[in-house]
């Protein structure tokens, strides 16, 4: 298997050898941990699945402090914690509570079990790979932003500069499927195919990785070989 989740941290220049300089994205690889094996005679397919990114210790409130403590759910676990479900199926593997968890597809033979640990290291430079994460959200967007529509004229008498004017036609009463529309924009899944490692730092778990890849800095990211 040579898949790891991530968290996207930039982007930067590389120079390689010739001296040509390399647009890559800095990717924090890791480290990853087995949380379940997916076995073909229990499930019908052949899996681990992963986490990665410890959840970080709540701040509580105390008595002591003056200010009224909320009870319930919402404010014990907050974003923070793991739930009880979750924290037990952690702490039977033996690793702290992962925030986030995705499966990756292995072959049969191979050795990886629960609590075991998987960094950058299992990647090498000229590794092609492809990257999933989910795009960045642009809200509620135009016909012209979100599909490159020309527009309308901007002088000349013109009423509908930014509008996607006809919907489609009079005798059909309904706006065809399919119709490129004004709508949510970005916050999508999306895979990037055909990127080629260039380095790799296995000391800080590091993947850089050449050209862009979807999403924000500091937004998860899947990592596969192709």
């Amino acid at each position: 298997m040579k898949g790891i989740l991530g968290r996207k941290v930039g982007m930067t220049t590389v120079l390689e050898e010739g001296g040509r300089a390399t647009p890559v994205t800095v990717i924090e690889a890791g480290p990853c941990y087995v949380v379940q094996r997916r076995t073909r005679d229990r499930d019908g397919y052949e899996a681990v699945q992963l986490g990665f990114d410890p959840y970080r210790p709540a701040k509580r409130r105390t008595e002591q402090s003056g200010t009224p403590i909320k009870r319930g759910r919402a404010h014990h676990r907050g974003h923070a914690e793991a739930s009880r479900p979750e924290a037990g199926q952690f702490k039977a593997i033996g690793v702290a509570p992962l925030r986030r968890l995705a499966e990756f597809p292995v072959h049969e033979g191979e050795q990886l079990l629960p609590g075991a640990e998987v960094k950058a290291s299992i990647f090498t430079a000229g590794d092609v790979v492809k990257v999933q994460g989910v795009s960045k959200g642009r809200g509620f967007a135009g016909a012209m932003k979100r599909h490159g529509f020309k527009g309308q004229g901007a002088s000349h008498g013109s009423k509908i500069h930014r509008k996607p004017a006809s919907a489609g036609a009079t005798d059909a009463a309904r706006v065809p499927k399919g119709k490129r529309s004004p709508g949510q924009m970005g916050n999508r899944t999306v895979t990037v195919r055909g990127l080629r490692v260039v380095g790799v730092d296995a000391n800080r778990n590091i993947l850089l990785v050449q050209g862009a890849i979807p999403g924000a800095p500091g937004g998860y990211v899947r990592v596969e070989v192709q």
